[in-house]
């Protein structure tokens, strides 16, 4: 039974399939637990840390690329987004948690072109175009620039590729404004709030 389980992997983002995530690892179990993950080729399942605990559902990963290792075992890697999960029960048997998980898809039938189109031109500001809209995960390739934790989770959640757009959808709006603001918030500060830059700054 302990083979079966997935190790996992708290985290404060939420990892969606095919998003990529780069990792520097650099506490000792989880430089064990991505060690045995990188001999065996195998998953590990990035969660939502809350409060002391963690989320019961998320996603696995695997590694894509080892982008450098360090004299004492740290790890920069990246990995993608595979297979999502619910957590049934957590092992705290190895110095890392592990779950028995329930792999799970999406139960309704997908989204249709004009659906997928009109998601596709809402993430225009934030998503490259080429992206292939007969993905029957486009959701979550227009996802990945959204960084909102508590959206991903939905997102993550939904078994409907249709309500997944849909959500989008109605979401960006608001979101598009919020980071708008932000980044306005952040020319000011970084102009000390007079509309000039401190002394000593080069624009």
């Amino acid at each position: 039974m302990h083979d079966e389980l997935l190790p996992l992997f708290p985290l404060s983002v939420v990892l969606l399939p095919q998003n990529p995530l780069p990792l520097h690892i650099f506490e000792d179990r989880y430089k064990e637990m991505i060690g045995r993950v990188l001999r065996e080729g195998g998953e590990f399942g990035v969660v939502l840390a809350a409060g002391q605990g963690i989320l019961p559902a998320g996603c696995t990963a695997t590694v894509q690329e080892v982008i450098k290792e360090y004299p004492d075992g740290r790890l920069d890697i990246v990995t993608i987004g595979r297979r999502r999960f619910t957590i049934r029960a957590v092992d705290q048997e190895l110095a890392y948690a592990r779950g028995d998980v329930e792999f799970f898809d999406d139960e309704k039938p997908g989204a249709s072109q004009e659906l997928r189109a009109q998601a596709a031109a809402a993430c225009r500001p934030i998503v490259d175009e080429g992206l292939d809209l007969d993905d029957p995960q486009l959701s979550y390739l227009l996802t990945k620039p959204i960084t909102d934790p508590l959206f991903r989770q939905q997102m993550l959640m939904l078994r409907s590729e249709r309500e997944r757009l849909e959500r989008l959808i109605a979401f960006l709006p608001g979101y598009l404004a919020a980071q708008k603001q932000a980044e306005a918030r952040r020319e000011t500060a970084g102009k000390n709030g007079h509309g000039k830059l401190p002394p000593g700054l080069v624009h």
